[in-house]
């Protein structure tokens, strides 16, 4: 079985800490890297986790706040000095680029590696990437600037063969691939053999879904329902209510509420205020509600 996880790189929000670096995460899945928002530091949590990037192709950033996204022209200067070839795809609202290139053309004029942009709609929920085996989509939500979440979403795999009754069929090797698609095979004698006696079902895909900076809003919730993981951020307690309110964030419980009526099968929270020196009452606030809740950490892999 192949492995999906989530790398926190950086789970602290606007003001870095000792303990928590500006938001940023890598998201393993199907072999492949995504790096999700790219805050301050980013590169140097990558080092002190001893990520290898040569699977990261693709770069999704939630919003224009400066703890998502100013460590993107760093990471990109250092990928230059490290003679990377491969292109690199940065997927955010459009002003990112206007922004971004008048740096680009000062600092990496000369990159061995070419940088695309894609613009998203962070107002829209829709299909912002696809290759072979995964799907990504933005998450509307609900911020002081425009701001989406993302849903990245496994394709279907295919299913297994049972090799002993492709043998005994002798079914011809260019028909195993249909076969893993779900077809049936006829013998020459016109005997129809059932898909279900010549393979055996794969895992379910596997769905992660990433929501911060965001208030409280139940209109992600089918978007994001039965999830296998879902990063939700926590910036504050419930006794910050007014303030979670004023500044578009949501509290721990908040967080908790989504999970619960999303059903969805773990909750990571992150995004915490400097403020809270001792984070585990914002996880004990949130288990309270949703048992299966887990603190997001610094230089921390979670497997779903």
């Amino acid at each position: 079985m192949q492995k999906a996880s989530i790398s926190i790189l950086g789970c602290g929000s606007a003001l870095p800490t000792r303990k928590n670096f500006p938001t940023a995460q890598i998201l393993e899945m199907r072999d492949k890297q995504f790096l999700i928002d790219c805050g301050e530091g980013t590169q140097i949590r990558m080092r002190q986790m001893g990520v290898k990037t040569n699977r990261l192709g693709h770069v999704f950033i939630s919003h224009l706040h400066g703890d998502h996204c100013f460590g993107l022209i760093g990471l990109i200067s250092s990928f230059g000095m490290l003679n990377r070839t491969a292109d690199l795809h940065i997927h955010a609202q459009a002003d990112l680029e206007i922004l971004m290139q008048p740096q680009l053309n000062y600092f990496c004029a000369d990159l061995p590696f070419k940088i695309i942009f894609h613009a998203i709609n962070p107002r829209k929920n829709e299909l912002i990437f696809e290759d072979r085996s995964v799907k990504v989509f933005s998450i509307p939500l609900k911020h002081r600037v425009p701001c989406c979440g993302f849903l990245f979403e496994e394709k279907p795999k295919d299913r297994h063969i049972i090799r002993s009754m492709i043998d005994f069929y002798k079914i011809p090797t260019w028909r195993i691939p249909k076969i893993k698609q779900g077809e049936d095979f006829e013998t020459e004698e016109g005997e129809i053999v059932s898909n279900s006696l010549l393979t055996t079902e794969c895992e379910p895909p596997k769905r992660f879904a990433y929501c911060s900076d965001t208030a409280y809003s139940e209109k992600i919730i089918p978007i994001i329902e039965g999830v296998d993981c879902l990063f939700h951020e926590a910036t504050f307690m419930d006794d910050e209510l007014v303030r979670a309110k004023n500044t578009q964030h949501s509290t721990a419980r908040q967080a908790a509420e989504i999970a619960k009526k999303a059903k969805v099968k773990k909750l990571i929270i992150g995004h915490y205020s400097a403020r809270y020196i001792h984070q585990n009452e914002l996880l004990a606030e949130a288990t309270a509600v949703f048992e299966n809740t887990v603190l997001g950490e610094d230089l921390t892999e979670y497997e779903f």
